[in-house]
């Protein structure tokens, strides 16, 4: 590895690109040659990506923005959050859960868990060092990426490989509502959000209706709030529209989880096939949704999230509370107005806080300068799973694939597998010390 880099750097000195490029530089940058891939973000999927290029003898260097790994589970998710899937499809490649953890893990279970991952690893990401940028550079052959520190200083990596691991969830999605700023009352995003104790006997909108915003409800009720929930076709929400449609299915059937029954069934019926079985199971145990304000969309849940990503919502015990009256299903948004939400069916009604649970977008496009593998619409790769993973020049992508963390456990050992055939490769032309 050092012949490798004081051949780069020797490169360098007399390359006039470099040069050039070197002069027009801020002057107070440093540069740093990584002779392994460099993984942008420390949550699960870069974590699983690092340990699995650690198990193939290729080392790697984690650039992470917060101060903490994970930092979408440990900052921006609410206290009673439980993992919505059995233990065994949410571990990471090399490590499972300890036994003594329950079927379905809690937030701190799940944070734990990684935490263990990470030391067992010996992965240790640069903490503080946001992305700013990160591009091929053709006349060296490399990537260069550039971050910012927790001081303002400057850094640029330059690599080989550079991993994408920012995943699905980078930033918050936050509509723009007609009359927001004179609401007057507390408007917060999910991620913002810890729990219901703080609106106990408040009013609360919750706009957004997947296993998030049914999550809060349910918790707004356990702490004796007044939740309602805004479930309809469209939302009228300038650059922000998308169908509410959604599927509820129980979390369980017959005695095992309904994801595992899923992907059981699936292996001898066909698609289709299996969306109407969990169609007539849930209408026996849940009964007809729709009557509850809850319409179904016109594809099957496997159908639409093979398509679309949009998960079915995996009932905790909303769904009783909905049934109970004890949360209210209102229409779509017209306006705010002081204290007040004006809905498309021209009701008006009082609320004291609004929580948006509009959820999560990719960020890539805002850093990574690459039109190629990336779509610059929404920030995923343009080709679909399971192609996504695997760019060009070196460029991979893990935690895009809309299937949670079996999908990262995907990526994370193909993209390791695939750069250690690289790097044996490179090995053998190496010049010996």
């Amino acid at each position: 590895m050092e012949f490798c880099l004081r051949e780069i750097e020797g490169e360098q000195a007399h390359d006039p690109i470099f040069i050039d490029k070197k002069m027009n530089s801020p002057p107070s940058s440093r540069c740093l040659y990584v002779p392994g891939p460099v993984i942008v973000g420390s949550g699960p999927s870069g974590l699983a990506t690092a340990a699995c290029l650690k198990a193939k003898g290729v080392p790697s260097v984690i650039l992470e923005r917060s101060n903490c790994i994970a930092s979408l589970w440990q900052l921006k998710t609410y206290d009673r959050l439980r993992l919505h899937l059995p233990k065994k499809f949410c571990q990471l490649p090399l490590m499972a859960f300890p036994a003594d953890v329950p079927t379905y893990p809690t937030k701190q279970q799940f944070v734990d868990y990684l935490e263990a991952y990470a030391r067992r690893f010996d992965i240790e990401p640069r903490f503080g060092e946001t992305v700013s940028e990160a591009e091929y550079d053709g006349a060296l052959g490399f990537w260069r990426v550039r971050s910012v520190g927790p001081k303002g200083e400057l850094m640029e990596y330059v690599c080989r490989w550079l991993v994408v691991a920012t995943g699905e969830n980078a930033e918050t999605v936050t509509p723009e509502v007609e009359g927001m700023a004179e609401f007057g009352g507390e408007i917060k995003h999910t991620s913002s959000y810890k729990s219901g104790e703080e609106f106990t006997g408040k009013r609360v909108l919750v706009v957004g209706c997947g296993n998030s915003g049914m999550e809060v409800c349910l918790d707004l009720c356990n702490h004796n709030a007044k939740p309602s929930l805004v479930v309809r076709d469209t939302c009228p929400f300038k650059q922000f529209l998308f169908l509410w449609k959604v599927y509820v299915l129980p979390q369980e059937m017959l005695g095992i989880s309904t994801f595992e029954l899923s992907m059981w069934l699936l292996k001898w019926l066909p698609l289709r096939l299996v969306d109407r079985l969990l169609l007539v199971m849930s209408r026996l145990m849940l009964g007809d949704t729709a009557r509850f304000g809850l319409p179904r969309p016109e594809l099957g849940p496997l159908e639409l999230k093979n398509l679309s990503g949009k998960t079915p919502v995996l009932d905790v015990g909303t769904l009783a509370k909905i049934k109970s009256g004890d949360i209210k299903v209102r229409p779509s948004i017209k306006c705010l107005k002081r204290h007040a939400v004006e809905f498309v069916d021209g009701k008006t009604e009082s609320f004291d806080a609004i929580i948006l649970a509009t959820g999560y977008k990719s960020n890539v496009p805002s850093w990574l300068k690459e039109k190629e593998m990336f779509s610059e619409k929404d920030g995923y790769p343009r080709r679909p799973f399971p192609d996504g993973w695997k760019g060009e020049r070196g460029l991979y992508a893990v935690g895009f694939t809309k299937r949670g963390l079996v999908g990262t456990s995907m990526d994370a050992t193909r993209i390791a597998c695939d750069i250690q055939r690289c790097w044996n490769d490179e090995a053998k032309h190496r010049l010996p010390q």
